[in-house]
């Protein structure tokens, strides 16, 4: 086996093995659990793996050259490991995930086995199945730039460049009522105009669905307030109070990139690439000769 270490491969050639396996996942927030097969607890790097979480895995299927690696982890639901509702919330989704084989007497032999991240779970019975999904899933992203009118960079991100923690752009302020947790309402937003959040994005700081965020679909002046809404309902329950974060949206248009944030030097599109319509341009001597109707 590929990568295997001394103490543990004369550990596997001794005849007497004590094997189980552990399992670390850490999700995006941060938070890091961890789970064994054996019959109690183990300990090592720092993070303690727990034996009555009910996990366990299917044979974990490893290849050469770029083909991927897959596994599926399957264990029961449990409140104080992985609940239902956290799985529902999404907090699970696109955790990284390592898998180690180790000696349960000596935690100092093991092997990392696997690591990769948690794709698809389905659950059923109050139990789940997690795709475990290897590092060559990523080549299976497509690549490259895309040639096209609007902005191919998300605000803020190593393209875009924006600062979006910049004065203007961001606001923290307690959720005033909420609807499905979908709808937001304020009495008002002071010192934001209307439609400045739209496409923009909601961050839950505290509460129940801390952690969670949500795309902003339309932020609106409205007779009962100013009223922003999700494109989808958060998987959590946000209550009043809670306090949230609104940050900025962009529409992707050159025109926005530098009216609205001054970031025309990094956009990421092509504003002035022709449309289709150019293709049925006919010479004309005089009006607009758009490739559009001739009537």
């Amino acid at each position: 086996m590929s990568g295997l270490p001394a103490n543990l491969e004369l550990h596997l050639k001794s005849g007497l093995t004590t094997l189980a396996r552990c399992w670390q996942v850490t999700r995006k927030d941060g938070t890091r659990l961890g789970f064994t097969d054996h019959d109690r607890d183990l300990s090592f790097k720092g993070q303690n793996f727990r034996a009555d979480s009910g996990l366990s895995a299917s044979a974990l299927a490893q290849s050469t050259g770029l083909s991927v690696d897959n596994a599926e982890a399957i264990g029961a639901l449990n409140d104080s490991a992985i609940s239902e509702a956290d799985i529902e919330a999404g907090r699970f989704d696109g955790a990284a995930v390592e898998v180690y084989l180790v000696n349960w007497q000596n935690t100092e032999e093991r092997w990392l086995q696997f690591r990769g991240a948690i794709g698809e779970i389905h659950r059923a019975g109050g139990a789940f199945t997690a795709e475990l999904r290897g590092l060559t899933d990523e080549l299976n992203r497509p690549q490259g730039r895309i040639f096209q009118k609007p902005c191919t960079a998300v605000l803020g991100d190593g393209q875009c460049q924006f600062n979006t923690t910049s004065a203007g752009f961001r606001t923290d302020v307690a959720v005033g009522t909420v609807d499905r947790a979908r709808v937001f309402t304020w009495t008002a937003l002071d010192g934001f105009a209307q439609d400045w959040f739209s496409r923009g994005r909601l961050d839950v700081l505290d509460g129940v669905a801390a952690g969670l965020w949500g795309s902003i679909k339309s932020d609106r002046q409205l007779a009962e307030g100013r009223v922003i809404e999700l494109w989808e309902p958060l998987l959590s329950t946000v209550a009043p109070g809670d306090p949230v974060r609104l940050t900025a949206g962009c529409d992707r248009r050159f025109e926005t990139c530098r009216a609205k944030f001054s970031n025309q030097l990094n956009f990421q599109g092509f504003p002035d690439l022709p449309g289709e319509d150019w293709m049925m341009a006919v010479p004309k001597k005089s009006g607009s000769n758009t490739g559009g109707s001739r009537r």
